[in-house]
Parts: structure tokens; sequence; C-alpha cells
């Protein structure tokens, strides 16, 4: 697997670059369509049958770089969260990460990366843990621009030199997608999130508020809690479902992984391509669950157990691993981890870690790391679920994939062919020129 390393986009006044930083955000939000047909494309059948005089014409490195970096580029520091109610007098124990992106996350817990696959192969971003420079990274430049789409190459690495395997039939299509989805020239960003990591970060917030986790399918406490009860560290007036607490972190997930999409759908227009942000790919078939049936997908791991229908992704051997076994030897040793993550060694609260005030090491210093008493109390309520389904979280997939932008370059003679005027935009009219004026 290979780090994603490129040269530079040259930069000046008159680049395609500097006319998307001055695109009018309110434009990219007006003039969001789904434009599906592309280079190459064809619709068989049908009052809008149509072929392609092109060729398909897959992004170039630089138009894809600019899309993964408003996906997952750095933006500075994020604030974390600055004030709990449970230590009234430190900062918040809540963020797992203070690393800023350009999607919001919950509670600063950080989990999403990017999967993306286009002609020459299948690739991973990953810029959750890179540390910024200063508060903001971007201020409305094209060298500040440059800086941001180097890192999310530099943190891109190449899984494999082909295509995604993603066969165009059911069950790993829905039927109106066959004809467009994942065809040559096509660029297909897949945002995924960590949700056992996401529901870590949140039993972390629960337990730190003194509540007491429940089991309210079966109407008892999640695990062996009344130790934590007689200790003070949870208080027996205050319970949180723990169907609740799990719906709580897929719903953060999906909102995170969207917001992603979305930014790059909104870039879209300004750059002049077309595409669309849809759900009706399989996400089992995308990340390798039916690598036996000779359909690889992205090459994830994926557990079994006679209590699912389906089996449960859970990372990316590797390169991106859930918190859970196969990965641990139990949920204890995953509690472990995810400590460590946010009081251990170049952890989010090692005063020795840069951040965003003023006062770094102070602000840091003053989160008290968790007692034993709380490890061991995250971690009895986590092997409850994790024994309850066989999986953690228990009632979903570990990795979360929720939706896809498909990338295009646009044939605007499909739409001048058969809708009426104004069905692109003046970007779509001027992209090629602009964006592959070397081309020619």
């Amino acid at each position: 697997m290979d780090t994603i390393r490129r040269k530079t986009h040259d930069v000046n006044n008159d680049t395609p670059l500097n006319d998307l930083l001055t695109y009018p955000l309110l434009n990219a939000i007006f003039g969001r369509r789904v434009r599906r047909f592309g280079l190459g494309m064809e619709i068989p059948s049908g009052p809008l049958a149509f072929k392609s005089r092109h060729p398909p014409q897959p992004l170039s490195e630089f138009e894809r770089a600019v899309l993964l970096a408003v996906g997952t580029g750095i933006t500075g520091w994020n604030f974390g969260v600055p004030f709990g109610p449970d230590r009234p007098r430190e900062h918040a124990h809540y963020t797992v990460r203070y690393t800023g992106r350009t999607a919001p996350t919950a509670g600063g817990f950080g989990t999403p990366v990017m999967l993306f696959t286009d002609d020459e192969g299948t690739y991973l971003t990953n810029t959750r843990d890179i540390p910024p420079n200063k508060i903001r990274e971007f201020e409305s430049n094209t060298e500040d621009a440059e800086r941001i789409i180097s890192m999310t190459r530099e943190h891109t690495v190449k899984l494999t030199d082909r295509r995604l395997d993603l066969p165009a039939a059911p069950p790993h299509m829905l039927e109106p997608n066959l004809w467009m989805a994942n065809t040559p020239g096509s660029t297909i960003f897949m945002p995924i999130g960590d949700a056992s990591e996401q529901v870590l970060a949140l039993l972390a917030m629960a337990i730190g508020n003194g509540n007491v986790i429940m089991d309210d399918e079966a109407g008892r406490p999640a695990g062996n809690l009344d130790p934590f009860i007689r200790g003070g560290l949870l208080d027996s007036a205050k319970r949180v479902p723990m169907s609740v607490l799990q719906q709580m972190a897929y719903e953060a997930n999906c909102s995170e992984l969207a917001f992603m999409a979305h930014n790059i759908t909104l870039t879209m227009q300004g750059m002049g391509l077309g595409g669309l942000y849809f759900n009706g790919l399989n996400r089992w078939s995308i990340l390798g669950a039916f690598a036996e049936n000779g359909i690889k997908g992205f090459g994830f791991r994926f557990v079994r157990d006679e209590r699912w229908t389906l089996p449960n992704p859970v990372g990316l051997d590797g390169v991106f691993e859930a918190l859970c076994p196969p990965y641990y030897p139990d949920m204890r040793a995953v509690v472990e981890a995810f400590v460590g993550r946010k009081f251990g060694q170049s952890g989010a609260y090692d005063p020795a870690t840069p951040g965003p005030w003023q006062q770094t090491p102070a602000v840091k210093e003053s989160v008290t790391p968790y007692s034993e008493e709380f490890i061991t109390c995250l971690g009895e309520v986590a092997q409850y679920i994790y024994d309850k389904y066989g999986k953690f979280p228990g009632t979903f997939t570990t990795i979360v994939l929720t939706g896809f932008v498909q990338i295009v370059h646009l044939d605007t003679e499909f739409y001048d062919s058969h809708y009426k005027e104004g069905a692109y935009l003046d970007t779509h009219a001027s992209h090629m020129k602009r964006w592959h004026a070397s081309d020619r």
C-alpha cells in the first residue's frame, strides 16, 4: 500500500483553484442538482435515451485532491467541549481529538475517514490525528489551499491498482443505479466512521456524569454496576438506556459522514463537475463481505456470528482498525487503548502536545486522567455490550458507511438535448477550458 505523494499544483491568480476560492457559497447551494450523466455514459432507452459521443474522462489527480481536501481537510484546532458539570473546576474530558476538520464531529470524537475509488484503484485517506499548525489552517488564499490539499495527499494510501469490483447487479446495487454507478471515468467517495470509538466516547461522557447504563431490553444494568453505585461514581437516580446511547452514536456517525459528503457535493458545483450524493449501493459488497464469491471490495475484515443475518465489518488490517475484537483480546483491553488515546503520551490531554489555547499546557493539565474505578466501569459496560451481541456496538455495524458521492465530468450535450436552458451552471460549461487547459 503506497502513500500518495504528488507534486503540488502550480498556482497564481488565474487558475481554476483561484476561481473555486472565490465562487459564491449561495451559488453552490442553490445551484446544486443531481447531474448524473457523464462523459462516456449511455441511457439505452426511454424518452431520455442518449449515448455520449465522448469517451469517459476520469478526474485529474488535482481535481480529486481538491475534493478530498474539502471532505477530509484539516482546518486548524477544534475548540473541544469547554465545560462539563461533572468536573466544574477542569476543562471537560469528553474530546478525543482536537484536530479540526472540514466536517463537524460529535464531541470532538473525530472518527471518520474517507474511502474512494476511480479507474486507477482504491484508496483510503485518514486525517484524523494530524496535529494542526495553527488555529486556522486556511485563510482564503491559494497557498493555504495548496497546503491542505498536500496534507490529504500525504495521508492517502493506495489499497489496490483496480477500480472497486462492484457488480452492476442486485443485490450489490439498487436497480435505478445500474446504468451509471461506478462506471469508467467516475470517482466515488465513501466516508466511513468507526462506531466502536463513537460509542466508547459517549459511554465515557455518560459515566463521567454519573449515569447508570441500562440494558432497557432486559430491564437491568448493563453489567455489574452496583460497586460503582456504592462507590459514588454512578448515581442510581440517573439512568441512560443502552439502546438510546447506541442509537445516538449511529446518528452522530451518519451526520458526520453526510457532512463530509455534502461538502464535496457543494464543491462540485463550484468546480463544474457532475454527479450526485446517493445511498443505493450495498455497503457489505463495497467493504468486502462477499470476497469468497470473488467480489473483493475494499478488503475489510468481517466477523461472522450465528446470531446475525449479515457479517460485521470491523476494519482494514493494518490501515484502519476499529476499537473492538479481534484487534484486541476483549473490550477491557479496548478501553485501556481508548483511555491511552486521551491521556497517554501524545494523547488529546497530554500537556506536551499543542492545542488551541493561549495556555495550552495549563488547560490540559487541568484535566484529571480517568481513575482506575472509572476505567473498570467503562470496561464493564463495554464488555457487557460485546458479550450480549457478539460485537461492539451491538445494534449496528462497527464500521459505518451510509452514503456515497459519485463524481463525473458532465456531458453537457445530454442536458442540451433533453432539458430546458439552465440545466447546468456556467462552471459546468467552462470546466474543460478552466480545469483541463493543459490537456489540450
